[in-house]
């Protein structure tokens, strides 16, 4: 017979304190997570309200600088002291930003906010089905290809060009997700993705300087631009942070997939654009998707 203690007074009060504590620390994540990617989207909106006189070219431009203004006080990285493999990878992850961002603003340009954000979920979606052997996660990508054939179907947009330059962003974040973990490799904190953020803003910056000497944007047009680099990097970048330390990665995913509706929420409020049924249903087969993978996993 085995007798168990039981527990002090002082013990059993740890223990009830104990799931308070940790439903806070859940709730701090959850709201930082919603937080960020409604400030991702607000930042995405800002932007394309810039569009008709900057373009996506001029909003990048913008978007990249201000985004390396503020990775240069995160973390300070030491270009001299890099070795040649380092190099590689910072070269490999600054041009991976700048397709990624300009694609997907082509395709918020042609197809607006909400569908461009949802096309571009298939990139991360892509990374955690081509790992895994599991039958549910193919499956998933299986709806998320018919969220797909909805959307370019008879009923759905006959912008090609959109949808495609939305597949070209997804494609650019599933390799900013492969290519991020190669750099965390290579460097200590957040050095090597500050570097490629630099080095990304070095490219941009003569873009920026030739389109704005053609073609001066108004003050309040360069302002979104600003707002949309500070809500759509920096924003998010500051958030995720404090998320992922108190949530664990499959709650953080399964959050983050909510970004497309808020796209379609700000695309609709913000710039008016407003989803059909069928466009609607596409969305939600690909959010279904991403947030099974990353409950179940």
């Amino acid at each position: 017979m085995v007798l168990r203690q039981r527990p002090s007074q002082g013990s059993r009060v740890h223990m009830a304190g104990a799931r308070p504590e940790n439903g806070r620390r859940r709730s701090v994540g959850v709201t930082a997570a919603l937080a960020g990617s409604a400030a991702n989207q607000s930042g995405a909106a800002a932007g394309a309200l810039a569009f008709p006189a900057m373009g996506p070219v001029g909003v990048v431009a913008v978007r990249q600088l201000v985004t390396a203004l503020v990775m240069v006080f995160v973390a300070r990285p030491r270009f001299r002291s890099m070795t040649s493999t380092q190099v590689v990878a910072v070269m490999a992850l600054a041009a991976v930003f700048g397709v990624m961002n300009l694609s997907l603003y082509l395709g918020v340009e042609r197809i607006g906010l909400g569908l461009a954000v949802t096309l571009e979920f298939l990139g991360p979606l892509a990374v955690a089905v081509a790992g895994s052997r599991r039958a549910l996660d193919v499956l998933c990508a299986g709806l998320a290809a018919v969220g797909v054939i909805v959307l370019v179907g008879p009923s759905g947009t006959s912008d090609i060009a959109g949808v495609v330059a939305a597949l070209v962003a997804a494609a650019g974040w599933a390799g900013y997700i492969l290519l991020n973990q190669r750099v965390g490799a290579l460097f200590s904190g957040f050095r090597g993705t500050s570097a490629a953020a630099i080095l990304s803003a070095v490219v941009w910056a003569p873009v920026a300087v030739a389109l704005f000497t053609v073609n001066p944007p108004s003050p309040r047009f360069v302002l979104l631009a600003a707002l949309c680099g500070v809500l759509a990097s920096v924003v998010p970048f500051a958030v995720d942070m404090v998320s992922l330390r108190h949530l664990d990665a499959g709650a953080f995913g399964t959050l983050a997939s909510v970004n497309p509706v808020w796209a379609a929420v700000g695309g609709w409020i913000v710039l008016g654009q407003v989803l059909s049924p069928w466009q609607m249903l596409a969305l939600v087969l690909i959010v279904a998707a991403n947030v099974i993978v990353s409950t179940t996993r």
